[in-house]
């Protein structure tokens, strides 16, 4: 069978320094998925997006051929014309973008944008165009396509808007979909459905896929063929079952030991009598008020959180876990006071042991700076909450600028200090943001974090946009500060592997509510509501023998009036949270 596409000796470089990507070759079959696999650096994505032209402007092609055999025979990618290739991107090739919020115009609707593909290759036009968008909006898994194809990006989740996105890529039913990374923004439930739904797509089509990932378990669920890349060369390369089954080449081997993975079991502990609770949350609830798309239409009331309960005891780690929307992120906003949660709420803090309790929901100013002092908060994305125009040194002394703390120097010796616990140099502190990794960037984030002296920590989704091998570094990281400086972390995620690293109690949320929540040993072991099963169920493995079991996922992702009859509820009739063992609590009716 002829190749849909063949890359061979392929050579990019800058400059003239040496080659990023050396003499790589791989090809993609009809129909087939190849995954490249890598970590951040390895040439994954400066290889696939040469098959489009689209790599920076430095950036040369020494050597090496592309070849897309279409149904118009052979062609050579780098010798068309750039109007030629316009035809063959969105047509013949598509792209999924990992960061959709810099791939999306800011200024124009959602389905404005989606429509432009169909408008420049002449596929559709009209209302034909604007129903094959719908169409494909649902498909992706929207629930109210009309009011996504009317949003901006900025109104979508960051799962919603690579959805937004997979759609755009989709719709013009190209020969070759290129996805770059494009779950790793997505809970692991739309995770599963989006790799069910890029599946279907290959069946209905005959679609072929080049999926960029470092996540093997995405791997083990898609790849027909696998081609591992470090450091701009092919380390390793084969059909998935080769490669996931018995795996020869020492950097594969090391992909597998650093990827996270649920245990397959463990002993319960037992429970203490008493818990020191550095943090309390008690009947917390949040309404958010939208006004309505015009003045004479009527305001709508979301309830962003319900009912919230639950504590963080003292220099231990409680994991929020939750599809995008559940409500994890305001519960971590109200946890640091910069939300007010509707009245009646109580939000204790006790800065030390057997300390009087403060409610975050009573604070003045001057308590509220107190209170900054003891809690901060460690980012998703490190790039966004550094400032590129500040050196490493100004940014990580503004917090002690800003509370008014030590001389010039003495804030320069703690970011140096701060920098070596974090595993730095201080040779670095001249630098500016874009000079550092993804992982570098985050351990100066929570370097940042720690410059005040906290004693509580929010982690929201530290470590979901990193590779594999950096993701355990970080975390390694995170759980050394934890037990040096006997921190406490509320850290948000929606990776089940992880969480059953780091957490000693985890809260499963699922729409504003907090569904299942246990210690890990309980909950992933003997899980008991249909979310949390989902949630265990669509979390991807590095077995190929162990596939996505996408009807356990539909099911407990579904709506709540569709869950069994012990969990389901509708609107405002909610079960409450019932102790079924010691520590584990599901929501259900008695």
């Amino acid at each position: 069978m002829t190749a849909l596409l063949k890359v061979e000796g392929l050579t990019i470089g800058f400059g003239k320094s040496a080659p990023v990507v050396e003499d790589v070759s791989f090809s993609v079959e009809p129909g087939e998925t190849l995954a490249l696999v890598g970590e951040s650096g390895s040439g994954k994505t400066l290889s696939c997006r040469s098959a489009l032209r689209i790599l920076p402007a430095a950036a040369q092609i020494r050597a090496g051929s592309i070849t897309l055999n279409g149904q118009n025979g052979p062609v050579d990618i780098l010798a068309q014309s750039e109007r030629r290739m316009c035809d063959i991107r969105g047509n013949q090739i598509s792209m999924i973008f990992q960061e959709p919020m810099r791939s999306l115009s800011p200024l124009h609707r959602i389905g404005n944008q989606v429509i432009e593909v169909l408008r420049l290759h002449g596929t559709a036009k009209g209302q034909g165009a604007r129903k094959r968008v719908l169409e494909t909006f649902e498909r992706v898994g929207f629930v109210d396509p009309e009011r996504i194809f009317r949003s901006y990006p900025f109104e979508l989740s960051g799962g919603m808007r690579q959805r937004a996105m997979i759609a755009m890529a989709i719709v013009g039913k190209p020969d070759l979909l290129i996805a770059d990374e494009p779950t790793t923004a997505l809970d692991v439930t739309t995770q599963a459905q989006v790799l069910g739904l890029i599946k279907d797509i290959q069946k209905d089509t005959g679609m072929s896929v080049v999926l960029v990932t470092h996540d093997l378990g995405v791997v083990a669920n898609m790849a027909d063929s696998v081609c591992v890349m470090n450091r701009g060369r092919v380390m390793e390369a084969g059909t998935a079952q080769q490669i996931l089954g018995d795996p020869q080449h020492g950097y594969t081997r090391h992909l597998f030991a650093a990827a996270p993975q649920i245990p397959e079991g463990c002993a319960l502990d037992a429970q203490e009598p008493e818990k020191d609770m550095i943090l309390e949350m008690k009947d917390v609830t949040k309404t958010f008020t939208l006004k309505g798309s015009a003045p004479w239409h009527p305001k709508t009331h979301v309830h962003a959180v319900r009912g919230i309960e639950f504590g963080v005891e003292r220099g231990k780690t409680l994991a929020v876990v939750g599809e995008s929307g559940s409500g994890k992120t305001t519960c971590a906003r109200i946890a640091l006071g910069a939300e007010i949660a509707d009245p009646g709420a109580q939000v204790l803090f006790r800065a030390e042991k057997g300390a009087d309790p403060v409610n975050l929901q009573e604070l003045d100013r001057a308590g509220r700076l107190a209170f900054q002092r003891k809690a901060q908060m460690v980012f998703q994305d490190p790039y966004s909450t550094l400032n590129p125009r500040m050196r490493v040194k100004d940014a990580l002394c503004e917090p002690m600028d800003i509370h008014g703390i030590g001389s010039a120097s003495e804030r320069l010796d703690r970011a140096a200090e701060m920098l070596n616990w974090v595993g730095l140099s201080e040779n670095m502190l001249t630098r500016y943001p874009h000079a550092f990794s993804g992982g570098q960037r985050q351990r100066l984030s929570i370097a940042r974090a720690l410059m005040l002296g906290p004693t509580f920590l929010v982690c929201d989704e530290p470590t979901s946009a990193l590779d594999v091998s950096v993701q355990e570094q970080v975390l390694q990281l995170l759980e050394e500060i934890r037990d040096r400086l006997n921190l406490s972390y509320l850290f948000i995620s929606h990776d089940l592997a992880v969480v059953a690293r780091i957490a000693d109690d985890v809260a499963v949320m699922r729409a504003g509510l907090v569904v299942e929540q246990g210690p890990p040993e309980s909950l992933f072991f003997d899980p008991k509501h249909p979310y949390t099963k989902a949630l265990l169920a669509a979390q991807p493995e590095p077995d190929i023998k162990r596939p996505i079991d996408l009807n356990v996922v539909a099911q407990g992702a579904g709506e709540p009036s569709s869950w069994p009859e012990a969990f389901r509820f509708d609107g405002a009739n909610v079960p409450p949270l019932n102790e079924t063992s010691p520590g584990h609590k599901v929501r259900c009716h008695v």
